[in-house]
Formats: C-alpha cells, sequence, structure tokens
C-alpha cells in the first residue's frame, strides 16, 4: 500500500462492489486513491477508526424539489442541501419545476444555477423539463449540461410546468435519444385521473392503479419505437414492475423508482385527515408495498429516491382534495429504507446498490459517483444501522421540519457524512462551510464556477 494518502478511514464493514468486508479507504486530494485490507493502514496523514461503522458511498437522489428560485419559502438550496448531508446524500439532482420560472429555458436553468451558486452542503445536478411548445429549447438545455429532462402525463399541481401527452413526446423522445439523456416521466394517463372528495379513500380511489399501469404501457410502446431512455418515477403500482419486467427482457432501456414513502406506508393505516400523507401517486394498499419490495430484491424497481417535495405546513391543511401533494423526507431517505429493508433480509449492499449506484447511473454520474472504487470522488456515508431514533423536528434541517415522519422510530443514525474527503456533516451539525458543486454533464459547454 502506497503512503501519503490525505485520509484514511477503517472499519470493520466497507461496502464496495465486491461485498461487505473490512476495509480501508485512502483518500487523496478528493479522490478515492486505494481500498486495502483493513489491516493496510499505510502512512496517511490522518487516520479515522470507525470501528463497526458502516462506510458507503454517499447516497445519490435523483429526485428532489428544491422550488427556488420562486418559491423559497418552501424550500431553498442551503436547506434542501444540508438536509441531504444530514441524511448521507452526497449528490442530489434538482428537478425542473415547483421552481418559478420552471426550468424549461436555457435562461431559467441560468437562474437557477445563480441562486444555487456557493449555497450547497452537497453536488446538485439539474433535470430540465418537457412541456408543451419547449421543443426548441431542449438542445440548447443539454448544451448547457442537464443531466436529463422530466415530463409530467397529467397535471403537475403548477401552472408553470403543463402536462405533455403522447404526441409531444413522439415529437421529443427522438431528439433526447439522439443526445443520449434521460426522459424521467410522471406516469399517470390523465383519463384515469378523477376529481377526489376530501377523503383518503375517495383520494385513492381517484387515482387508481390502473392509471399508472396504462401510462406505463404508453411509455413501453414508445420507448419500443424511438429508442429513447425512459426512466418511471415514483412508481406505486405494483403491477407496473410485470410490465417493467417484460420490456427489459426485449431489451428496452427502461428503468424505474420508487420512494421511501411508497415502501413505508400503506393506505390502511393514513389516518382520517392525514393530508400530510397526500402525494400523486397514492400510497396504495399493503399488498402494493409488499410487492414493490419484492420487486427492489428481484431488480424490477432499479432505485429508491425520495421525490422530496416540501411546502410550507398551512398548504397541507384542509382535505385530500384542497391539500398540496407532496411528501418532505430528504434527510430520511436512508433511514425509513433500512428500517424495511432489515426486516425483509436485505442487507447494506442492497441498499447501496437501490440508493447510490442506481441513481448515479440515471444521472449519467456513475463514473464519479455512487461506488466506493479507486478513482471515484470520495463521497462517503458513516452511519450505524443498529441505532434506532425517533425523528423530531428540531433534528430536521429542510426550511420546514414538517413530514409524516414525525414521531416515528427509525433504524440506522448517519454519523458522518463527507464530500470529495471533506467532513460536511457530524454529530447532527454541519462540519464547515456549503462546499458543494454544481454538475453539469461532460461535454457540455457550462463548467461550475466552483
Amino acid at each position: 500500500m502506497s503512503g501519503g494518502a490525505d485520509l484514511v478511514l477503517r472499519s470493520e464493514r466497507v461496502v464496495t462492489a465486491a461485498g461487505v468486508e473490512p476495509a480501508c479507504v485512502h483518500i487523496r486530494n478528493g479522490v478515492i486513491e486505494a481500498i486495502s485490507a483493513h489491516d493496510e493502514i499505510g502512512t496517511g496523514r490522518t487516520v479515522v477508526n470507525e470501528g463497526d461503522a458502516v462506510i458507503m458511498p454517499g447516497l445519490v437522489d435523483t429526485h428532489v424539489h428544491i422550488n427556488e428560485p420562486g418559491r423559497t419559502h418552501w424550500e431553498g438550496f442551503e436547506s434542501a442541501t444540508l438536509a441531504a448531508a444530514a441524511g448521507g446524500v452526497t449528490t442530489l439532482v434538482d428537478m425542473p419545476l415547483n421552481c418559478i420560472p420552471a426550468t424549461t429555458t436555457r435562461a431559467a436553468l441560468e437562474l437557477k444555477r445563480e441562486a444555487a451558486h456557493n449555497r450547497c452542503y452537497v453536488d446538485v445536478g439539474f433535470w430540465a423539463g418537457v412541456v408543451p411548445g419547449n421543443e426548441t429549447e431542449l438542445r440548447a438545455l443539454s448544451d448547457a449540461g442537464v443531466l436529463g429532462f422530466k415530463c409530467f402525463l397529467v397535471p403537475s399541481g403548477v401552472p408553470e410546468f403543463e402536462h405533455v401527452g403522447e404526441a409531444e413526446l413522439r415529437r421529443v423522445l427522438p431528439l433526447l435519444e439522439e443526445l443520449g439523456l434521460p426522459l424521467l416521466v410522471h406516469a399517470e394517463a390523465p383519463d384515469l385521473i378523477a376529481t377526489a372528495a376530501g377523503g383518503y379513500p375517495e383520494y385513492l380511489a381517484s387515482r387508481p392503479a390502473q392509471a399508472e399501469i396504462v401510462a406505463v404501457e404508453m411509455l413501453i410502446r414508445l420507448c419500443r419505437e424511438t429508442g429513447a431512455r425512459i426512466h418511471v418515477v415514483h412508481v406505486a403500482a405494483a403491477d407496473v414492475t410485470q410490465l417493467l419486467r417484460a420490456a427489459r427482457r426485449d431489451g428496452l432501456p427502461i428503468s424505474a423508482e420508487t420512494c421511501p414513502h411508497y415502501l413505508h406506508f400503506a393506505a390502511e393505516d393514513v389516518r382520517t385527515g392525514a393530508t400530510v400523507l397526500k402525494c400523486a401517486p397514492p400510497i396504495r394498499e399493503r399488498e402494493h408495498r409488499e410487492r414493490l419490495w419484492a420487486a427492489l430484491a428481484d431488480g424490477d424497481i432499479d432505485m429508491v429516491v425520495t421525490d422530496h417535495s416540501p411546502c410550507p405546513p398551512d398548504l397541507k391543511r384542509g382535505d385530500f382534495l384542497s391539500a398540496w401533494g407532496g411528501i418532505a423526507s430528504l434527510q430520511l431517505g436512508l433511514s425509513v429504507v433500512w428500517t424495511g429493508a432489515r426486516v425483509r433480509d436485505s442487507g447494506f449492499a442492497a441498499i447501496a446498490r437501490w440508493m447510490c449506484a442506481a441513481p448515479a447511473r440515471l444521472a449519467g454520474l456513475a463514473h464519479r459517483k455512487g461506488m466506493l472504487a479507486p478513482g471515484m470522488d470520495a463521497d462517503l456515508v458513516v452511519w450505524r444501522p443498529e441505532s434506532t431514533w425517533t425523528v423530531q423536528p428540531a433534528q430536521l434541517h429542510s426550511r420546514h421540519p414538517f413530514t409524516p415522519y414525525l414521531g416515528l422510530k427509525l433504524a440506522g443514525a448517519v454519523e458522518a457524512t463527507y464530500l470529495r474527503g471533506e467532513k460536511i456533516f457530524a454529530r447532527g451539525e454541519p462540519a464547515g462551510p456549503c462546499r458543494g458543486h454544481l454538475l453539469a454533464r461532460e461535454g457540455a459547454s457550462w463548467t461550475s464556477p466552483t
């Protein structure tokens, strides 16, 4: 083992592509220089012995609504990225809506980057939007370094980001295939969505599982025709996974995600008036939850990302017809997923696959993020899976500590988070100033000033 590493992290449980084993992670100039046996410490300047804490790649969360600029009172780059660091997330990709203006033009993208500059605790990339009429902007957004595109097949909930239909998708998918960028799709069929009354049973019935199924069937057909890479966001209906399995058996470039709330909650447990749990697609019955877990284990769902969609608490008041639909969970994803995974015989390697490696691949960042290996960015999370804790508002770093997980006991506590070898979060507090970079696709015409 060569000496001179800036930092060596050592543990009995280090998660690499080879599995979970005792090892040392050697870091130099913000990059992983080597991974050695547990007793091969070398002559690094600083050696941190983490005992039996798990050392894992920093999480990559590719579904985060930061909302700045325009709705910064909902969430902002500084508060969101601090919450991310607290939860072991070292890279996130910001969604193009709920900010004003929506990220559907290159000019809007630059406004968002200006808002984020020097105000991020973790690395941040950007998705851009596909909306009616912005086809001529897509190449410019690609040139500017967005990591891909996002669209809705149903109304998004905000007027700045209109939904598209099959006709628009047929126009843009050949271009996205040429650009080599994925299209992330909120997949519900609008013809099957009804206006709900105010209770949860009525809201659930208004957005049936069949709406997801019909939408994904259409996406698979377009994927087959165009060859474009399509990613289905926040799968809640378990029957969708059978369609995905068949499509990928045919070699189609289609992938999918689910979210912590679909893996933790069940419709049968949603109390009257619990609008904090409103989201779209809705949290479905317990049967769907268990089949989603099985689909993750089988590889029919690729990843788990949060779909962090926060808002001020007053927007969650009222009934399930009027309340804002979105769940805040950016800081809690690792603990929520581990709480469920550990009782379903899924281990640390599966967590790293679902929450680190697979999202990094989706965003085109797998050459530097999502894995502990020589040459990768030294982004790591140190956490104790046996520790349990109860979620309290004072522990949360989002702008509004308002989430359906308040008061719940979760397993898995983050002890420290490292970004390019620098500790950015430890013992419940930030460990220094904002060090996050703004990420752009390789070969883009834009480079980060950070």
